[in-house]
């Protein structure tokens, strides 16, 4: 029962095990090409050859070798393997906030995000990468129930004055508060054609994360449930992973309603007033 176990940890303990069978993927080698590649002792690639010659996963010719078809097997699925872990690790610290309502998400289709989480004393990261993805794009798409910190409101407001496309989502909460944040900045920035407002009663995971798209990246802002701080931002330009946020996005954009210049003006008349 423990074989496969084994057969794993055979390769999973020697870093020149691995790295022989990534160079023969795709191409036979040499002894000296292997050797050149890893930077094995002679008596070390004789030892691994030997050992995947015993398992059937290369033949030799000469002092050729090349991976057998299950040896290409057995490489293709170490290599998954390693993926998906490198994928957990950089994903560990934020996993509580990833979508769970959102139709499709995956976890491998964020596989080669950027994520963007507090270090130790530095905890302005999230921050931080958010606004240089909304002053790097020409178009935002996306919602949230989460209101952004003032430095990303700012950007938004100056991005949309500057002439970006803005086309977003809020639940009630969220415009409510983003009004209030600056009534006189919003109405600015309202006010011109390339930015159109949504309201949804029922935002998914609204307690958890918002989804963003910018013109060649999607990304999750992730909130503290409690205090709704911004704690992560993970954004990737994978295009399986954009054509999701966009299909996600369109759905509940449809469903939402536009936010007409007379609710937007009563909105904002009560916090001028205030």
């Amino acid at each position: 029962m423990n074989a496969p176990l084994d057969e794993i940890g055979f390769l999973a303990r020697s870093v020149h095990r691995v790295e022989v069978l990534d160079a023969l993927v795709g191409q036979p080698c040499d002894r000296n090409d292997l050797r050149d590649a890893t930077g094995a002792s002679s008596p070390t690639m004789g030892r691994i050859l030997g050992a995947f010659e015993d398992r059937r996963w290369v033949v030799r010719d000469g002092r050729t070798y090349e991976l057998t078809p299950l040896g290409e097997f057995v490489a293709e699925r170490f290599t998954d393997l390693r993926e998906a872990m490198e994928m957990e690790q950089k994903l560990r610290d934020v996993w509580q906030w990833l979508p769970r309502e959102m139709d499709e998400f995956t976890v491998d289709l964020f596989a080669d995000a950027v994520v963007s989480y507090p270090g130790p004393g530095y905890p302005y990261e999230p921050v931080e990468r958010l606004t240089q993805l909304i002053e790097d794009t020409g178009r935002l798409r996306g919602f949230d129930s989460i209101v952004f910190k003032s430095i990303n409101n700012e950007a938004v407001c100056r991005a949309v004055l500057d002439g970006m496309e803005l086309e977003y989502v809020y639940s009630p909460t969220a415009l409510e508060a983003t009004v209030a944040w600056n009534p006189e900045r919003v109405t600015e920035a309202a006010a011109r054609e390339n930015c159109t407002v949504f309201v949804h009663d029922d935002l998914p995971d609204g307690d958890r994360c918002g989804l963003g798209i910018v013109d060649d990246r999607a990304g999750i802002c992730c909130h503290d449930a409690e205090t709704g701080a911004l704690t992560a931002v993970i954004d990737t330009g994978a295009p399986k992973a954009r054509e999701w946020a966009v299909s996600v996005f369109e759905r509940y954009r449809r469903e939402a309603k536009p936010i007409e210049p007379d609710t937007l003006d009563a909105l904002l008349s009560s916090e001028l007033t205030a």
